[in-house]
């Protein structure tokens, strides 16, 4: 299936100006993470589960980011195909935009063990984190996942914030690496050049996602995202400002690098894989590069929030959602990383370019050369959020 480049991307929807560093002025989001009044445990937060008796959920996801049927956008084959086989009706909305701004709406509920009205929400790494360290989020019965116990990619088990696999299940992954648009600038490789490089001075954008530009920084100085120093950190820090100083990058964005790098008003960027491949799908001079010293690898994860009432539903779509053939037919549409093993032959059957394409279903050698970012705890994330604001002039 070929689908033209969506305006609102999963990752696309930034609040700008209410981005981290304003929120923590604020006192917004973070206020109070840490504290005893914010912080639940499975013991003063207690759920329970009506799945047996209320056939239903309802599933909070980003944009665009769930196959809809090209002759009725109503319809969504894949969730329609579920509510048919198992006769739990789903209330699908998709009212994610961004991890902060969602955050902003369930914390109070999630902060005094109050029902969020959701069974199911899809959050980005570090969120997903945030959640887990605060408490907010059910564990999940393994037994009653067998697909994602069988096909989870090995690469995406056993993360630092969820080692055992039973609280966040990967919806789709994605790359943070290199784009660059061949009709004005000639190849890029690594991040160095990007920083640099004399002919791309001032026809660079990087992301205003931490994780994402600060990862590929402390790569391409030689350190490992997901176990960094404050001092490699403030090292890559200053290698980012040396960039900003001298005007080699024009400004952070969202995914509004994406339109820019098409018309060639930049000729390169730190970008994200399932933008770039829908870029690609109309012109092929538009490449996206995972740097010589590695991309950044994120998942957007399902997770159940307390209170939430219908876990054991929850669990049947999560698993659902892990049969290869389904998660082919949904990977076709939304382009990202597809988690689950087995999914590529069933690609095959339906689009053999979109099953040999390395950002849909990255390879082994592929997967070594990315890293996650680490898990950072609540003074981590407000310094680490504080300085890189301060440089990118958020």
């Amino acid at each position: 299936m070929r689908t033209p480049l969506r305006p609102l991307t999963r990752r696309g929807l930034l609040t700008g100006a209410l981005g981290s560093a304003a929120l923590l002025a604020a006192g917004g989001p973070l206020a109070g993470c840490g504290t005893r009044a914010a912080t639940q445990t499975e013991a003063s937060c207690v759920s329970e589960d009506l799945s047996g008796t209320e056939r239903r959920l309802t599933f909070s996801n980003w944009p665009q980011y769930m196959d809809v049927d090209d002759a009725d956008a109503a319809k969504r084959p894949t969730l329609d195909a579920f509510v048919a086989k198992s006769g739990i009706q789903v209330t699908y909305t998709e009212d994610i935009n961004d991890n902060n701004e969602f955050f902003g709406k369930v914390q109070n509920q999630l902060a005094g063990c109050q029902p969020t009205g959701r069974d199911i929400m899809v959050l980005t790494d570090w969120l997903a984190a945030r959640m887990i360290r605060l408490g907010w989020v059910q564990k999940l019965d393994p037994s009653k996942l067998p697909n994602v116990q069988a096909n989870l990619l090995p690469s995406l088990r056993n993360r630092s914030f969820d080692p055992a696999d039973h609280v966040a299940i990967p919806w789709q992954s994605g790359l943070a690496g290199l784009a660059y648009n061949r009709r004005v600038t000639r190849e890029i490789r690594t991040v160095d050049e990007l920083l640099t490089r004399p002919d791309l001075k001032g026809r660079v954008t990087a992301l205003t996602e931490m994780n994402d530009t600060m990862g590929l920084l402390l790569q391409s100085n030689g350190h490992d995202p997901a176990y960094f120093s404050d001092t490699q950190f403030d090292e890559a820090l200053a290698k980012l400002k040396k960039a900003v100083d001298s005007g080699q990058i024009r400004r952070f964005t969202g995914n509004d690098y994406a339109p820019a790098l098409a018309k060639g008003d930049i000729a390169a960027c730190i970008g994200w894989s399932g933008d770039v491949i829908q870029l690609g799908l109309e012109d092929d001079k538009i490449r996206f590069v995972v740097p010589e010293s590695g991309a950044m690898l994120f998942s957007d994860n399902m997770l159940v929030p307390n209170r939430a009432t219908h876990k054991g539903n929850a669990e049947q779509l999560i698993n659902y959602y892990y049969q290869p053939a389904v998660a082919a037919r949904l990977a076709a549409y939304v382009n990202y990383i597809c988690p689950v093993q087995g999914a590529q032959a069933e690609m095959e059957k339906i689009d053999p370019e979109l099953a040999a394409n390395p950002l849909i279903f990255p390879d082994d050698a592929m997967f070594a050369r990315t890293a996650a970012f680490m898990a950072l705890d609540e003074k981590q994330e407000r310094e680490y959020e504080g300085k890189f604001q301060q440089v990118i002039g958020a």
